[in-house]
């Protein structure tokens, strides 16, 4: 879809964009985790991914800002699961050091502007 085709105010978030492609990244990196992990680790760490925008459309389909805040909070929380999940994935030798700092740095950035927005709201 082109830019300048945004249907929904959500489509036009830099934020929301950014946890799109972390969700692609997060689904690659997952594609390599032992078969074992397909129902465990590698699904908690991909509804996690997906939670972050997910939770960030819904709420700007909300009729207050405080409501879309919430979400945002959501969102957020969702952020600092994935993170949580790679600690796991990293110990587990699932995932490389520089593969754990991307996401890291990648959670740092999403969650930076996720707090922007929310601040914004108020």
């Amino acid at each position: 879809m082109e830019n300048n085709e945004y249907l929904f105010s959500f489509e036009k978030l830099t934020v929301w964009n950014d946890a799109r492609d972390f969700i692609t990244e997060i689904y690659e990196l997952t594609d390599n985790f032992p078969f074992k992990e397909r129902f465990g680790l590698s699904s908690q760490i991909q509804r996690a991914a997906v939670s972050v925008a997910a939770n960030i459309a819904e709420g700007s389909s909300r009729f207050s800002k405080k409501d879309f805040a919430r979400y945002l909070q959501i969102s957020y929380g969702s952020l600092m699961e994935v993170l949580s999940h790679a600690y796991v994935a990293y110990d587990r030798k699932y995932l490389v050091n520089d593969e754990l700092k991307n996401i890291r740095k990648k959670v740092g950035m999403i969650s930076s502007k996720l707090n922007s927005l929310s601040r914004s709201l108020k």
